[in-house]
């Protein structure tokens, strides 16, 4: 495989609850940037329909990521009203969840019990995402999540927010990159928060944090041919997989698998 392990701050349990919310809005923004609720919605809206399900199963939520824009974009651009989301994460941004749960009429609910996306309780029934989130498994982790998801006979849509094209020996060249762009798109950040505006501008914390995951990230970051590394010897008949990608700002890949 052309990634490389790497570690990224938010994979540690030490990592403080605030400075993961921190970071964890930032990369909402990017997703806002980029366009990816969009591009999540066209990808889910047809499952949604074949499979008739009304129930779809975010992994990896962090504080929410654009998994909440993708369900009102199904129900206003797809009209697809019978649909629910639920978010997980293994470290639960509690703020985040309890904002979410206290409004009513919204479809979505958030856990607050830690979920391991790698051993998904039965009970979680639906579409399963992972959006900008697949690259944070080791190869073992990310081949077993597609596994159980065909063996379970459950849709599943993952969707990385860049392709890993550069050569890797480039990797850092992001580092910089990142560190500069925090100070002009934080004023994006919603909610906002003291921590996020000292840390940033005052005592560049966040700034540091942000950018090393980023460059991290695109390194970790499966590749097309990866992929089909790591569905070999799995595929069958009863089970498709599709992968693909998106041209814009970045090129952005996806792997589909939905049930034959």
């Amino acid at each position: 495989m052309k990634r490389i392990h790497l570690f990224e701050f938010e994979d540690f349990n030490w990592y403080p609850d605030w400075l993961r919310r921190s970071t964890n809005r930032l990369i909402i923004v990017m997703h806002t940037l980029l366009g990816t609720a969009n591009k999540v919605a066209e990808l889910l809206a047809p499952i949604v329909r074949k499979e008739d399900s009304t129930s779809i199963v975010d992994l990896c939520s962090g504080s929410g990521g654009p998994m909440p824009r993708v369900l009102q974009i199904l129900q206003k651009g797809y009209d697809i009203q019978e649909i629910n989301l639920t978010l997980t994460d293994l470290y639960p941004d509690q703020l985040t969840a309890n904002a979410l749960n206290s409004k009513s009429g919204n479809n979505i609910k958030y856990l607050t019990t830690p979920v391991d996306a790698t051993q998904i309780d039965r009970e979680l029934n639906g579409i399963r995402t992972m959006i900008g989130s697949f690259h944070h498994m080791k190869p073992d982790e990310a081949r077993s999540i597609l596994i159980s998801a065909q063996t379970n006979r459950k849709p599943i849509c993952i969707f990385e927010i860049s392709d890993n094209s550069t050569p890797i020996w480039l990797w850092w060249i992001a580092f910089p990159i990142n560190f500069i762009m925090t100070f002009f798109i934080t004023p994006m950040v919603r909610p906002m928060s003291w921590q996020q505006i000292v840390f940033t501008y005052i005592i560049p914390i966040i700034p540091i944090c942000f950018a090393w995951d980023g460059a991290v990230s695109n390194a970790r970051t499966y590749t097309l041919d990866d992929f089909d590394e790591l569905l070999h010897g799995i595929e069958t008949e009863n089970y498709r997989w599709r992968k693909g990608t998106f041209d814009g700002k970045t090129k952005q890949i996806y792997i589909l698998g939905i049930p034959a």
